[in-house]
């Protein structure tokens, strides 16, 4: 049976319960009127394309990677944008980014990595405004200078204000990445006028006065060529200071181009030779060659009397014909040690210049620098073999090739010609001397060799048992013949 007590107990606690459920009730009212409240006091950020941001990454999807953007709408960027040059992801959720806006639309927010036109249109204002140089690639040539490419958008360069001297197209700075000051930045960017003259002789100023006292002639310093003229190379050796290296002193080995020897953009040591500073303008003599070794002084072993070398053919004169052995180190070949079966009255009726040849090499002197060739001695000389091709005795056919009052020149071979005295034919009444005429065949032998002096003494083939050398067949072609073999056959018998 319940009391009336147990009732009252049960009636309080109740109440208590219900009054505690409706202060909690009223305490989430509270707060959540309180964020709502604060929620419209704080202003709301509104982005628009071109804008940068740093914002936080979210979530890192397969596709698509969340990020904040400190307003009520996070931002979109495509995970392909976030790869690295392998194709990896090197991101994690958490890390902050800075990216641009590319799309708004109502409450998606795309964002790209790379900046927009107007990024770009920005900061070449702020290059502008500040004048600061700002990188550009010279895209081509066009009316009155050039185009360069600066962050995806075409400045114009005029031709006065490319380089610090003088360049008549430009054609030569196509393709360069060079530095630029804009000048002139109009209507959103796209009327933008740069100079390069201007920021070289900042640079000039800054630097020459450095130089001058850390540089002088005689130091080796070093260079980038710039530009290449008949004459020359312009090479800078400091921020805008050039030099010329004249062609002369471009290289120890003859060259009709400095582009023979060097290409713009080439980084190379040079030799400061002469520094001239008038008015305040310096004029910068240097040389390539002479900031290397000099060729004579490390001549190669093989440049030796008697060794034969292939070279090239530099200048053909009067006297004889110069060859390049190595590059700086020259030989002559005189006249006469160009043939052994020609009279050579001018070198270049046997070499042209640029033409590579074998030479042997006959002496060299270095105190003068000065190295004697031969032609005629590289190849097979004629006479090196004569006593065995031509024995004394034998008896051959040839062609005569002069006919003199004391006798008939006899061509036995190319380069092998002998006498035939006309006192030797006249013991022989029979041998036709006076008929035989320039280009005929007659058939002779071998008297005497004097190979020292280059002579054959010739005599009329003597066999008083024969009379076949009277029949001799112009088929003969000047070698030791089954007739020959006979006659010296028939000579040897009858010594016997």
């Amino acid at each position: 049976m319940t009391t009336h007590h147990d009732d009252a107990d049960s009636f309080k606690d109740e109440s208590q319960d219900s009054e505690e459920l409706e202060g909690a009730s009223k305490k989430r009212d509270s707060e959540f009127a309180r964020m709502l409240e604060a929620s419209f006091k704080t202003p709301t950020k509104k982005l628009s394309p071109g804008d940068k941001i740093r914002g936080e990454i979210l979530v890192a999807g397969k596709e698509e990677v969340f990020v904040s953007t400190g307003t009520m709408h996070d931002g979109i960027v495509a995970r392909r944008d976030l790869l690295d040059a392998e194709g990896n992801f090197p991101h994690k959720v958490g890390d902050q980014l800075d990216l641009y806006v590319t799309q708004v639309r109502g409450s998606e927010i795309r964002l790209s990595p790379k900046p927009t036109a107007k990024n770009i249109a920005e900061d070449l204002e702020d290059a502008f405004d500040m004048m600061l140089p700002i990188e550009g690639r010279v895209a081509e040539v066009c009316k009155g200078g050039v185009r360069v490419n600066i962050r995806g958008k075409l400045a114009f360069c005029p031709i006065s204000q490319l380089d610090l001297s003088r360049t008549e197209t430009g054609e030569e700075f196509v393709g360069q990445k060079l530095e630029f000051l804009i000048t002139q930045f109009s209507e959103g960017g796209r009327n933008i006028v740069v100079s390069r003259r201007k920021l070289l002789e900042e640079q000039r100023g800054l630097s020459q006065g450095s130089f001058l006292e850390e540089k002088h002639e005689g130091d080796i310093v070093p260079g980038k060529v710039m530009r290449l003229e008949a004459f020359g190379a312009f090479v800078e050796v400091a921020p805008g200071i050039q030099g010329l290296a004249h062609i002369s002193e471009l290289s120890w080995s003859r060259v009709a181009t400095p582009h023979e020897a060097v290409s713009v953009g080439q980084e190379l040591s040079f030799k400061i030779l002469k520094i001239e500073n008038k008015e305040g303008k310096l004029k910068i003599s240097l040389s390539l060659k002479q900031a290397g070794a000099q060729p004579w002084d490390s001549l190669p072993l093989q440049i030796a009397p008697g060794q034969v070398l292939d070279g090239k053919v530099t200048r053909c004169m009067k006297f004889g014909a110069f060859v390049e052995l190595v590059p700086g180190v020259e030989g002559l070949i005189p006249l006469s040690e160009m043939s052994y079966t020609k009279r050579v009255v001018r070198s270049d009726e046997l070499v042209k210049e640029g033409e590579r040849i074998t030479v042997m090499v006959k002496e060299v002197n270095p105190e003068t620098r000065r190295i004697s060739l031969s032609l005629k001695d590289a190849g097979s000389d004629p006479w090196a073999l004569v006593a065995q091709k031509f024995p004394v005795g034998a008896i051959f056919s040839g062609r005569v090739e002069r006919k003199e009052p004391y006798g008939i020149f006899v061509k036995l071979e190319e380069g092998i010609t002998g006498l035939l005295p006309k006192s030797k034919a006249a013991e022989h009444p029979e041998f036709p001397f006076e008929k035989l005429k320039v280009g005929d065949t007659a058939t002779v032998q071998v008297a005497e060799i004097r190979r020292e002096e280059r002579r054959i003494s010739l005599d009329v083939p003597k066999d008083p048992g024969s009379e076949d050398w009277k029949n001799y067949s112009e088929k003969s072609t000047g070698s030791f013949g089954t007739l020959g073999d006979k006659l010296k056959r028939a000579l040897e018998k009858k010594g016997k």
